[in-house]
C-alpha cells in the first residue's frame, strides 16, 4: 500500500537563542512543531561566530523532537550572513530563515549561495520590513525553495512607529498582505510573537485571533507557550469528526451526480469538502507527531 504524505505541522514555531547551550538542549525535548535556532536577534555581535558553531553542530547532530529545525541566519548584508548561510546549508537543517528581507533580490542572493553549494534546504523568510510588505507578492514568488513566511511583528512595529509594539492591531493590514501572498504562492504563514510572557490569557487570545485571521501557526519565545499554540492551531477530535462527516456527505452526493450536499441544514460544496480534507490531514499529522 502506498502511504500518503502528511502535511507539515507548523502550529508552534519556537525561537531558541543560538548562544544559549542550555536552551538548545531543552529545545530538543519540547513538543514544538518547529525549532528556530537563532543566530540573529538573540545573539550579541561578539558571540556571533561561537553561536554559529554551536547552532550548526546542534542542527547537524539532530535529536530534536520537533518536526523541523530551522536556522535563522544574520542578514546577508552583515559581516556574518554569508558564512551563516553556507554553514547552515551544510548542516542538514531542514530550512534557513532569512531576516530583514526587503525584496526578491534578497531571496535570489540566498538561492544562489545554496545552489552553488549544492544544498537542498528550503527557505523561510521574515516579513518584518516595510519594503518587504509592499513587495510581498514578488518576494513570495522569488524562489521554488520558499516554504513559509514568518511575520516579524516586533521589527515591523518599530519600523512603522506603531504604538503598542508587536501586539498592536495596527499591524493587521501587513499581516493580511503577507497572508494573500502566502496563499497565492502555496506557502505557509506564521504569525508574530506575543511578547508578554506573564500574560497567558492574552497569549491564548492572540493565538485564537491569529488562527481566525488565517495564520497556520505562531512564533514563540518561551517553551511555556508551546502547548497553547499546538492546541489553538491544531484540529480537535471533535472538529475532525465533523470534517469526516462532511466529506462523507459530499462523497455520497457526488456519487449521486449532485454538486451539493446538505449537512446539519448547511449547504456543502466541493470547496467545503476540500477544506475538510485538509483539516483531516492536519489532524492525522498531529497524531503521528
Amino acid at each position: 500500500m502506498t502511504s500518503v504524505a502528511l502535511p507539515r505541522l507548523r502550529r508552534s514555531v519556537l525561537y531558541v537563542p543560538g548562544a544559549n547551550a542550555r536552551a538548545i538542549a531543552k529545545a530538543r525535548m519540547l513538543p514544538a512543531d518547529v525549532v528556530i535556532l537563532d543566530l540573529e536577534d538573540a545573539v550579541l555581535p561578539e558571540a556571533k561566530v561561537a553561536a554559529r558553531e554551536a547552532v550548526i553542530a546542534a542542527a547537524a547532530g539532530g535529536g530534536f523532537r520537533a518536526g523541523e529545525v530551522v536556522v535563522r541566519i544574520n542578514g546577508l548584508d552583515t559581516p556574518w550572513g554569508r558564512a551563516d548561510l553556507a554553514a547552515a546549508g551544510a548542516s542538514g537543517a531542514d530550512a534557513i530563515l532569512l531576516p530583514k528581507v526587503r525584496g526578491p533580490a534578497d531571496v535570489a542572493a540566498a538561492e544562489a549561495v545554496l545552489a552553488t553549494g549544492g544544498f537542498r534546504q528550503r527557505l523561510w523568510l521574515m516579513a518584518e520590513t516595510p519594503a518587504a510588505i509592499v513587495r510581498m507578492d514578488a518576494i513570495a514568488a522569488a524562489s521554488p525553495r520558499l516554504a513559509a513566511i514568518v511575520m516579524g511583528t516586533a521589527d515591523l512595529a518599530a519600523a512603522l512607529r506603531v504604538p503598542g509594539g508587536a501586539s498592536s492591531p495596527a499591524l493587521a493590514p501587513a499581516g493580511a498582505l503577507a497572508l494573500l501572498a502566502a496563499r497565492t504562492h502555496g506557502l505557509d504563514i506564521i504569525s508574530g510573537i506575543y511578547p508578554d510572557l506573564a500574560d497567558a490569557a492574552g497569549f491564548a487570545a492572540a493565538c485564537c485571533a491569529d488562527r481566525a485571521a488565517g495564520f497556520d501557526g505562531k512564533t514563540l519565545i518561551h517553551p511555556g507557550q508551546v502547548d497553547t499554540a499546538n492546541e489553538t492551531f491544531g484540529v480537535s477530535d471533535a472538529d475532525a469528526a465533523a470534517a469526516a462527516a462532511l466529506v462523507t456527505a459530499w462523497d455520497e452526493a457526488a456519487a449521486r451526480g449532485s454538486g451539493i450536499a446538505v449537512v446539519d441544514g448547511r449547504m456543502v460544496e466541493r470547496l467545503h469538502a476540500d477544506e475538510a480534507r485538509r483539516l483531516l490531514a492536519l489532524h492525522a499529522a498531529a497524531r503521528h507527531a
